[in-house]
């Protein structure tokens, strides 16, 4: 069940890369169906959102959009989405959530900014050359940010990725051939310890999205890990209750089969109320 993430560049031709390889494999292709679940977790309309991820938000939409609570529910949902298999997510950050699993293939589309500019002019049948350039530019800019603040990752680093493909120099079909050549290779083959990484991550994601969205919890900073559905939560909460409250969220999460509880309560939580480690 392959999972491939990718990202692209405007006007680098990703789209068609990834459209020939889902079909090829028959895979499916994610990338604006994310927003649906992560705008309606975060409270916020979709077409807020989506104008936030472009860099195009108000100042009341950029203010009012936590930056941490958006890389949260994106991981959560990439990752949940990984675990089902069969897919290329496209965009979200998903090179850089599904990163640490080691049968996942990171990829990345691009292609120097002159022949992206002539290939979009051609496409949207335009001779406005500033106005296709600044487009791109933007596109770019807003990218950088979101992996950056979200993820304090580099979009364009070179070693995010297992393979760059320039389509400058290559064709979209030899760039399908090339990511299907690397899907064989025994470093991308799915095995029963890169199948339990992924799903003990998406379960720690999981918890961590719904301590997060309940109120009793939203504030709780601490350690968690997952282990073929056991959950350990190690650190320190301000009061008995928040103790009790955060394990108790945790243990109504699906996939959660028990919940080791080492938290601590803040000794002189009274004198602090407001810590959180």
């Amino acid at each position: 069940m392959p999972v491939i993430a990718m990202n692209q560049e405007m006007g680098s031709q990703g789209k068609f890369v990834a459209e020939k390889l889902a079909e090829e494999l028959g895979l499916e292709i994610v990338r604006h169906e994310i927003i649906d679940h992560v705008a309606q977790k975060m409270h916020l309309r979709k077409s807020a959102l989506q104008r936030f991820l472009e860099g195009k938000a108000g100042l009341l939409e950029r203010w009012g959009t936590d930056e941490a609570n958006l890389a949260l529910f994106k991981s959560e949902e990439i990752l949940a989405l990984a675990a089902k298999g069969n897919v290329i997510i496209r965009g979200w950050g998903a090179t850089h959530v599904l990163r640490p699993i080691p049968h996942i293939p990171c990829v990345r589309v691009g292609a120097p900014f002159a022949t992206r500019l002539k290939w979009l002019m051609n496409s949207l049948g335009t001779d406005d050359e500033d106005m296709v350039a600044e487009e791109i530019r933007h596109s770019d800019m807003a990218h950088r940010a979101n992996m950056q603040h979200q993820f304090g990752a580099a979009w364009g680093e070179p070693m995010q990725y297992d393979m760059t493909l320039n389509t400058e120099r290559l064709s979209v079909e030899t760039c399908v051939e090339m990511i299907k050549e690397l899907l064989t290779r025994p470093e991308f083959r799915e095995t029963p310890e890169s199948h339990a990484k992924l799903a003990n991550l998406t379960l720690e994601y999981h918890v961590r999205a719904a301590l997060r969205a309940s109120t009793a919890t939203a504030d709780v900073k601490i350690a968690i890990s997952a282990d073929n559905g056991k959950v350990t939560l190690k650190g320190i909460t301000a009061s008995t209750k928040e103790r009790h409250d955060t394990a108790e969220v945790v243990g109504h999460v699906p996939g959660v089969k028990g919940v080791d509880n080492k938290l601590k309560t803040m000794k002189y939580a009274k004198l602090f109320p407001s810590s959180r480690i």
